[in-house]
């Protein structure tokens, strides 16, 4: 594979040397004095190719002469890749993933390996989003069609003295085209494609009158079918998921009555009602320990009990490889849908904002206003299967929703000769966010979950699935009792015999018999409102102390104010009768001294888990009188110094320090509320409103180095840089198959003797003094030739090692969550060490007819990483590249095109994020290997993958004027 895309990109080199050469040379006549003017002529236009401008530093600058890390991706590059969002900027910036998961509101991106799992609401993004100065609250609300954009910046490393909105990982800065006001334009878009694509483009812009008013009208409308077939689609509502049918529109007007005075206001809508975003089965392999006591081992069984039940259900399994449900193959694209559950949702996002511009003589004030607002449905078949195991329903009790307001103002220039460029800041913002959740248990949930109990003592022939409690009075063929006796008889010899272990086996039998009916019962409405208020002061300051040697120096200053309240509505009263009736048997049967230890686990896992598997999320009506509010302030300084240093005309060297910052905020979950270990089994106690700190996080701080250096010739540019980030408190959200984790990573100085690789919730605390858990550091290179001005060729390598440290912990004194126990010394999820990125564009003239030519390539060729927060192995991702290609013909001056493409044009099959089936089974393979019997001998979790898209092609005409 990674043969091919070189060989690809080096076809696409090698059919541009002979044209050049021809240009270029001559043995038999001197060169005549016009084509010394066009090779003039086309030097200079090689060098204004490299001198791309940015605001990376609040101030229009040429990129080479910016002493950060940051890659800038313009229009051409963007069109020529077919980038419509942002997750197309993966095949043009190596240092940044971006992915999106369980909705499109759920987008994720990283630079240099660190981002932020996007699923919980209530955690921003390490990797701030900008697009017209105006910060996103959450990456994926950037996940909308972009419309006409002049250039995406991608600033690498915390950021916080330029933009109002500081960032602990690095910035997206997207930048739309503005108002011509001088000449009327336009142009138009159709594109076909596979899938059923249909994509419309349009723009206008022009003057209005000699007022020294412009306006801009861009808007898109696009459809396609899903590349996710439904199993059954005469049992479901939809035939297929993972579609697109969406527009987005943009206005814009611009005032600008002298050089000296700008005012320019933007509005745009976007709205999506699409079926997003299904899953498919990844991985359905039971594994056991083999050699109990060993660690380092496992072996598979040639069943899974789990999906056994599943069956009985009426799951099918739909890509299992010849037909054996143990083994499956998710490439094959074929999801299971709960007949009348849907993944289809409205999505809206709108805002308005005006940025005026003034110079004032001393200095040039920047006023940017803005309100965003933004709503996403979260309707969901969230087992991904096809029993009805649990569900969002469509009612309109399930969404996210925010409100920001922000102001930001700049005042910068220059003084003592342009010896100082300096510019001083300050931001404000309001954000309300709102979630709305009615996660619910579904018709087949009781059945399901009482069964996953039964089998797992380990007796396949006393499972009745379909019978309440997956127990049965029915007579056991052969035998003078039923089946009801039988699974009696078994659980009283674990409990101790005689009396004592039937009266055990009754209260646990009943236990069954009120879990086999937890039955649609769940959330009616559990309402999360987070309020947010920041302020911001900051400055950022160029000392250029000779014309080769500068020195910058920039300060934040950041307070954060959020509040929390939270109410619930929930009618499953099963919950609170089961914690009533079996936690006092718990705590018997851990304080037994008569039971051995293997029964005393598998009673624990027994018990534990019929309470569990009832009150699972703290789904419960005991939640209905609580009242939820909590309040914290939060202030940061932080800041950053470069020194830089130009030896010559065309090469800068630099090195710099960043203190970055994000604040902290609330698990949107209410998984935290009460929960306590009892014996090796988490179970739910009492909760109040005290609970509530119990969702609050930390802020998430970082301490970034960097080095480098820009080389800029004729035609010829190389960047490189080296940087070492450590993290602290590092905000981690993780999903185990029931609820989201959220989660503080430190790494405590004293050696905890493996306390933090353990299982034990109870071990692993620190005492002592704490340091940074994450680190990352690596290498990044960046090189572009255009020999030419009809070839461009860009080559991007990262090596990022982002590793957890040692001896991790928690906040404060906790200790790591045991579902966590792989991190330690490992790599951070979704951040591959090795990413190679490289795009080849070839424009050559097609005769003296005016016409040109296109040819493109780009690809991205990622080397392995684990795709999930808790590193199980099971959602391991190997290397794999991905190649878009582009060819097509061109009018004079580009007036109109007609262009082939191909996205993943190879057809790379891989995935985006592996996860837990919720509430499948329990324990990955690495848990039975570490830790084998008790408890965890046998790992039956099934689980599912978000995928990525497969290859899509078509044809694009577009027309200017």
């Amino acid at each position: 594979m990674t043969k091919s895309i070189w060989l690809l990109s080096a076809g696409a080199l090698a059919m541009s040397v002979p044209a050049y050469a021809q240009d270029n040379s001559s043995e038999t006549s001197q060169t005549t004095v016009t084509e010394q003017s066009a090779a003039v002529q086309q030097d200079q236009d090689i060098d204004e190719a490299n001198d791309i401008i940015v605001t990376a530093q609040g101030r229009e600058q040429i990129l080479q002469d910016v002493p950060l890390a940051v890659n800038v991706v313009d229009a051409e590059a963007l069109q020529n890749s077919g980038a419509t969002d942002i997750r197309a900027l993966n095949q043009l910036a190596p240092s940044l993933l971006v992915s999106s998961t369980g909705s499109e509101s759920n987008g994720s991106a990283r630079i240099r390996g660190i981002g932020t799992v996007g699923d919980n609401p209530g955690l921003e993004s390490s990797v701030a989003v900008f697009i017209d100065g105006v910060y996103r609250s959450r990456t994926g609300i950037g996940l909308n069609e972009l419309g006409e954009i002049d250039r995406v910046e991608v600033l690498r490393g915390p950021q916080g003295t330029l933009f109002g909105r500081n960032a602990s990982a690095g910035i997206l800065n997207i930048v739309s085209k503005k108002p011509n006001l001088n000449a009327m334009e336009g142009y138009g878009e159709f594109t076909y494609g596979n899938y059923d694509l249909l994509r419309l483009g349009a723009g206008i812009t022009g003057p209005i009158g000699e007022s020294g008013l412009g306006y801009r009208l861009d808007g898109v409308w696009v459809q396609r079918d899903g590349y996710l077939k439904v199993n059954d689609p005469q049992g479901g509502t939809e035939s297929r998921l993972n579609d697109r049918d969406r527009y987005f529109v943009r206005g814009q007007l611009s005032y600008e009555p002298s050089s000296d005075f700008e005012v320019r206001l933007i509005g745009d809508y976007s709205k999506r009602d699409e079926s997003c975003c299904g899953a498919v089965y990844l991985e359905t392999r039971e594994t056991y320990d083999p050699t109990p006591g060993v660690a380092g081992d496992y072996a598979y069984r040639p069943t899974n009990r789990i999906v056994n039940i599943l069956q009985a259900l009426g799951e099918t399994f739909p890509n299992s490889v010849n037909g054996n449900p143990y083994r499956q193959n998710p490439y094959n694209r074929v999801a299971s849908v709960t007949p009348g559950r849907t993944y289809r949702n409205e999505t809206e996002d709108y805002g308005l904002s005006g940025q005026i511009d003034w110079d004032a003589g001393f200095g040039t004030l920047t006023s940017i206003t803005a309100y965003r607002g933004y709503k996403a449905g979260g309707a969901g078949d969230i087992d991904y299967g096809r029993a009805d195991i649990a569900y969002r329903p469509a009612d309109g009790n399930n969404f996210r929703k925010f409100e920001t307001f922000s102001q930001e103002l700049r005042l910068q220039g220059s003084a003592f000769e342009d010896r100082l460029d300096w510019l001083v800041g300050a931001y404000f913002a309001n954000e309300d966010l709102h979630v709305a959740d009615n996660t619910r248990f579904g018709e087949d949930y009781g059945a399901f979950a009482a069964c996953r109990v039964v089998a797992g003592l380990n007796n396949p022939a006393l499972v009745r699935v379909g019978r309440p409690g997956c127990v049965s009075t029915e007579q056991v063929p052969g035998f003078p009792i039923n089946y009801r006796q039988a699974l009696a008889g078994q659980i009283a010899g674990l409990a101790g015999g005689g009396a004592t272990g039937l009266a055990r086996a009754g209260t646990i039998l009943s236990g069954l018999d009120r879990l086999g009916f937890v039955s649609d019962v769940g959330d009616i409405r559990a309402n999360y409102y987070q309020d947010s208020t920041n302020y911001a002061f900051f400055t950022h300051n160029i000392f250029n102390i000779t014309d080769q040697l500068s020195v910058t120096l920039g300060l934040r200053y950041t307070n954060e104010n959020k509040k929390f309240r939270a109410d619930f509505n929930n009618n499953n009263a099963a919950c609170p009768a089961q914690q009533a009736s079996l936690l006092p048997l718990l705590a018997q049967i851990s304080a037994d001294p008569t039971l051995t230890a293997a029964n005393r686990a598998q009673l624990q896992q027994v018990v534990g888990g019929i309470v569990t598997l009832t009150c699972q999320g703290n789904s419960s009506t005991s939640l209905n009188g609580l009242d939820l509010s909590d309040e914290f302030d939060d202030g940061e300084l932080t800041g950053t110094g470069i020194l830089s240093f130009k030896p010559t005309e065309d090469l800068m060297t630099y090195a710099s320090y960043s203190k970055g910052y994000k604040a902290g905020g609330y698990n949107l979950d209410r998984s935290a509320l009460g929960t306590r270990p009892v014996g090796a089994n988490p179970t739910l106690g009492i909760r109040d409103n005290g609970d509530v700190e119990d969702l609050r996080f930390a802020a998430e701080k970082v301490d970034a180095y960097e080095i480098g250096f820009k080389y800029g010739g004729r035609g010829f540019t190389l960047n490189v840089a080296g940087f070492w980030q450590e993290f602290k408190n590092f905000q981690l959200n993780t999903f185990n198959g029931s609820v989201f984790i959220v989660q503080n990573i430190g790494s405590c100085a004293d050696d905890l003797g493996g306390g933090d690789r353990d299982a034990s919730a109870a071990t692993g605390a620190c005492s002592g003094d704490k340091k940074a858990g994450v680190r990352s550091r690596g290498v990044e290179v960046e090189a572009s030739l255009r020999p030419s001005r009809d070839l461009n060729v860009n080559l991007g390598y990262t090596y990022a090692q982002t590793k957890y440290r040692n001896n991790l912990t928690g906040a404060g004194t906790d200790p790591l969550d045991p579902f966590l126990f792989l991190l330690p010394g490992d790599n951070v999820s979704n951040a591959p060490e090795h990413v190679v990125t490289t795009s080849v564009s070839w424009t050559p003239e097609i005769g003296n007819s005016g016409l040109t030519g296109l040819v493109y390539v780009d690809s991205r060729m990622t080397s392995d990483y684990n795709t999930g927060s808790d590193l199980f192995p099971e959602k391991e991702q190997d290397g794999y590249a991905v190649v878009n290609a582009r060819i097509g013909v061109r009018g004079p001056d580009e007036r109109w095109a007609v262009e082939l493409w191909a996205q993943n044009l190879l057809d790379e099959e891989y995935q985006q994020v592996a996860f837990n089936s919720p509430f499948q089974g329990a324990n990955s393979r690495a848990q039975v290997a570490a830790f084998g019997a008790p408890g965890f001998a046998t790992a039956n979790q099934l689980f599912s993958t978000y995928l990525a898209e497969p290859r899509t092609y078509g044809l694009t005409v577009r027309g200017r004027f």
